[in-house]
């Protein structure tokens, strides 16, 4: 008479009934094995019913509502400009992160580090002419799609009941768009960039009642420093790549769980 507990329903009389191969044999067995530990069964389970609830999209499609059978507007060009954008991030992301391993805002106190990493990226690297170029066309794709994107949204309808709260997410992320390109705008430290920070010192400067404290804040001060490299390199770097990679994960998201809104 065996002392061991049983289990409550036997897993392996049940395996050997069936014709399994070894790779199934070894899931299955890794599987009860850390389900009999850590309950992932119930876990998977759970998911399963989060998975199917999460696809009872509300409301139905145009298409859906109607039984039509010609989906054309999902294949509409329009309609991808979301992807779209969020593959020229996916790019620019990671271009970006490779050539954050040759750029440098400044090392020394000077400014000028920037330039002279810029100039061995761009002369000396191999491969670093093209690297930079797909940042900043993929960075420059993104833009044009996004606007696009909230133009098609919004000529269509798509930013009515109940897709409000995803318009003022697509809102809040064309504005991010917008620092993004700023701040990498910025980043070489050429005389283009001198003068875009220039402008945007005195377009702080110009607001009401907290434009001394905008521009102490983004800028550094009231002239261009190192401070204001500094800035600008966090913030597009350490902080926006964060930001907005959660947020498309949300939009994208809440898109999922409503459906795609076709023209009103």
């Amino acid at each position: 008479m065996s002392l061991e507990k049983k289990d409550d329903y036997d897993h392996k009389g049940w395996m050997k009934e069936k014709d399994l191969t070894p790779v199934e044999s070894v899931f299955l067995t890794s599987l009860i094995w850390l389900d009999k530990r850590l309950r992932i069964v119930d876990y998977m389970e759970l998911l399963e019913t989060l998975y199917y609830r999460v696809n009872l999209q509300m409301p139905k499609s145009h298409t859906e509502q109607y039984n039509l059978d010609n989906k054309f507007w999902y294949w509409y060009p329009l309609y991808t400009l979301g992807l779209f954008s969020t593959l020229a991030y996916v790019v620019a992301a990671i271009s970006g992160a490779l050539l954050g391993f040759y750029y440098s805002p400044a090392t020394t106190g000077d400014p000028s580090t920037a330039y002279n990493s810029i100039a061995f990226i761009m002369r000396d690297l191999q491969f670093g002419f093209m690297l930079r170029s797909i940042h900043r066309w993929s960075a420059q794709v993104m833009v044009a799609a996004v606007f696009l994107h909230m133009l098609r949204v919004y000529f269509t309808g798509a930013y009515k009941e109940p897709r409000e709260l995803n318009w003022l997410l697509g809102i809040v992320l064309i504005s991010l768009t917008m620092v993004f390109g700023y701040t990498g705008y910025l980043l070489p430290w050429d005389q283009l960039a001198y003068w875009a920070g220039q402008i945007g010192v005195e377009m702080a400067l110009s607001v009401p009642l907290v434009g001394e404290w905008a521009a102490q804040l983004l800028f550094g001060g009231f002239s261009l420093s190192q401070a204001t490299l500094q800035r600008m390199y966090i913030i597009h770097v350490f902080l926006l790549p964060f930001v907005v990679t959660a947020l498309i994960a949300i939009h994208i998201g809440i898109v999922w769980v409503q459906g795609i809104a076709e023209p009103h």
